[in-house]
This record gives C-alpha cells, sequence and structure tokens, in this order.
C-alpha cells in the first residue's frame, strides 16, 4: 500500500479538524436551541396562568404542551439535519481549499525536491552540483533548509572538481617521466654495439612502460569525461560501431556479429569512439578461448540511441556487475594486476555516457558473460 504524500496528509488534517470544530459548534448550538426553546415554553405557561374561569385549563394546557413539543422537536430536527448537510458541504469545500493551500506551502519542498532529483539523475559523480536553488518569499524555515542544501551541493562541487583536478594533474605530470624512460630505453636499446641481455631487458622494460602509459591515458580519458559534454556534433553510433568493430575486434580470435541499424545521437566523437572501443575490447579480453563471440547492436529504442554489446565469457554473479563499474575493480573484486587491463575500461564507459546525458546497464547472461547496453538521447529528439 502506497503512503499517503505529506500534501494529502496536511489535506486530511485540515478537514479533519474542520469537520470535527464544525461539528461541535453544531451540538453546542443544538444544546443552545434546545435549552432556548424549553425556556420559552416554561415562559409562556407561566405567562398564561392567569383568569382561566370557564375554561378547562387542563385541556388547553395539554394541547399547548403538545404543539410547543411538536415545534421544539420539529425545529431541532431542521436544525440537526440542515446543519447536518451544511456542515458535510462546507467540509468538502474546506478540504479542497486545504489542498491547494497545501500545495502552495508545500511548492519550495518540491522545488528543493526537484532540484535534488535532477542533479541525482544527471549522474552520481558530481555533475549538475552547479545548480542551486533559487527560492524567493519569507525568509522561513523552508528558505532556511533551501540555502542549507545550496552550501552542502558547493561544498560537494568543490570536492569532486578538487578530485578530478587532481587525477589529471597527477596524470599529465606522470607522462613526462614515463616519456623519459621510453626514450632513455630505446636509446640504450638502439646504441651500437649493446649487448643481446640489455635489448631483451629493454624490451621488458617498454613492455611495462606502455602498460603505465595506457593506465595514465585511461585516468586521463576518465577525468576528461567528468565535464559534461557541451560542444556537440552528429554522430551515428552504427558507424562507430563498425569502424570499432573492423579495427579491434577483427583481429581478434572471437566470432563477431554485427547487427548495425542507424542510432543518430549528438556528442564528441572521440569519446563515443573510446566508449565502443572499451565495450569492444572488454568483450573480446573477458571471452572464451575456444568458439567464443561476440555481437555488436545498434538501433532507436524509445526514442533513443542504443548500443548493445553481448559477449560469451565466464559466469558473472548478479551482486558483482556494479562493482565493475568502479575504477581500478575487475570480476570477482580483483585489484590491478596481471594483463588483463586495469578495471578502467566500464569506469570510463559510464563517465562518457553520463556526459553525454545517457546511461548504461549491465546484465550477466545466464549462459556466461554480459550484456552491456548504452543508451544516448537521440539526434531526432
Amino acid at each position: 500500500m502506497n503512503r499517503l504524500t505529506i500534501r494529502a496528509r496536511l489535506t486530511l488534517v485540515f478537514g479533519g479538524l474542520f469537520f470535527v470544530a464544525g461539528g461541535v459548534l453544531l451540538a453546542v448550538n443544538y444544546a443552545l436551541v434546545a435549552g432556548r426553546l424549553q425556556q420559552n415554553r416554561l415562559s409562556l405557561w407561566i405567562g398564561g396562568s392567569g383568569d382561566t374561569s370557564g375554561l378547562d385549563t387542563a385541556a388547553i394546557g395539554a394541547m399547548v404542551g403538545d404543539y410547543q413539543r411538536v415545534v421544539r422537536d420539529s425545529a431541532l430536527d431542521s436544525l440537526l439535519t440542515q446543519g447536518g448537510l451544511a456542515l458535510v458541504a462546507v467540509s468538502v469545500v474546506a478540504v479542497a481549499i486545504g489542498w491547494l493551500v497545501a500545495g502552495r506551502a508545500l511548492q519550495p519542498l518540491q522545488e528543493i525536491t526537484g532540484t535534488a532529483r535532477r542533479i541525482a539523475g544527471a549522474d552520481g559523480a558530481g555533475r549538475g552540483l552547479h545548480e542551486r536553488i533559487a527560492l524567493g518569499g519569507p525568509k522561513d524555515e523552508v528558505r532556511e533548509l533551501a540555502g542549507t542544501f545550496n552550501e552542502m551541493l558547493e561544498r560537494l562541487n568543490r570536492a569532486f572538481d578538487g578530485q578530478r583536478r587532481f587525477v589529471a594533474n597527477a596524470s599529465h605530470e606522470l607522462r613526462t617521466p614515463l616519456a623519459l624512460n621510453r626514450a632513455l630505453v630505446e636509446l640504450a636499446m638502439t646504441r651500437p654495439g649493446a649487448p643481446a641481455e640489455v635489448r631483451q631487458l629493454g624490451e621488458s622494460l617498454l613492455t611495462v612502460n606502455e602498460r603505465h602509459e595506457r593506465l595514465i591515458d585511461g585516468l586521463l580519458t576518465l577525468a576528461d569525461s567528468e565535464n559534461e559534454v557541451t560542444d556537440r556534433t552528429p554522430v551515428d553510433l552504427a558507424e562507430v560501431a563498425r569502424h570499432v568493430a573492423d579495427q579491434v575486434a577483427g583481429p581478434a580470435d572471437v566470432r563477431v556479429e554485427l547487427d548495425l541499424a542507424a542510432a543518430p545521437t549528438a556528442g564528441d566523437p572521440v569519446l563515443l569512439e573510446r566508449l565502443t572501443q572499451n565495450l569492444v575490447e572488454n568483450a573480446v579480453r573477458h571471452n572464451v578461448p575456444e568458439d567464443g563471440w561476440l555481437s555488436v547492436e545498434t538501433a532507436v529504442v524509445d526514442g533513443r540511441a542504443t548500443l548493445t554489446v553481448s559477449n560469451s565469457g565466464p559466469t558473472v554473479p548478479g551482486y558483482e556487475v556494479e562493482s565493475l563499474f568502479q575504477p581500478f575493480r575487475r570480476l570477482n573484486r580483483d585489484r590491478i594486476g596481471g594483463g588483463r587491463g586495469f578495471g578502467l575500461g566500464l569506469s570510463i564507459v559510464r563517465a562518457i555516457a553520463r556526459a553525454h546525458n545517457g546511461s548504461v546497464e549491465a546484465t550477466p547472461r545466464p549462459q556466461g558473460g554480459l550484456t552491456v547496453t548504452v543508451s544516448l538521447p537521440s539526434r531526432s529528439a
């Protein structure tokens, strides 16, 4: 059973209080009118007890008493019936007015809720925190709540910006020594008369250096994709997927299935290509050694451009899926190690999708592997 909203509860409270107060007022009026009619009956009886010679006072008194009783009962019944109907009618009007008044009183809270929902729906990684609640009106408790909420958003925005700047600056600073190391190793390897041991050691160092460079490149991409894309150009996901599939999946020892329908969207072509490349590379890397396959599909679904990449592979528990989108996390919560990547692929995919006002969903396949679906706003929409 769904709980009532605050507006509905306030309306019921207002209407209930009004109905109870009206009922009490009706009861008090009923008692006062009944007492007043009783006093009038006694006054009439006392005032009419003068010279009654020749009259049957007992019969007259009984007749007058019966008439007063009928009038009294009729008046009280009319008061109770008509007053009750009036109370019900006015209570209905009061409930309607209470609904309108409660809605107007709660409008500032609805603005706060709407802002929080927009920020939460924007991503969850810090974008949208620049938005503030511009609440007017008197300086009351609701406006104080809005001010507190704005202060919280300001602190969160600074924290997320500082985190992104740190990652970007650290990645840039690390690229220089890595480039210098590569140059020194290549110089030592290409020196005339360099022994075979030096060349073999140089190749190993270049492999390690290349791995570190790819890690730094992934961190830079992740930091850059955290910012919302403002300069958008028309892009067809089908063309991007076909280009990436030819480059990445073609040389791989897996069967590639393509179902590419037009999926027009708008955004940064480089980032969208990186998003598709990461999905396809993950599908190739985390596949089965023999008879492996991957599927790439593009389409427009419910007015949104979608890219779906499915692959065979090891069974993925449902509770592990969300952790795959966290940086440096891989299946079974392994940290960085080995030669199977850094755990940044799906993190970059989600960051790029959010930068384009899109979303990413991953679903484990019962036979093993994953199905990852990226949904982006359609260019036609």
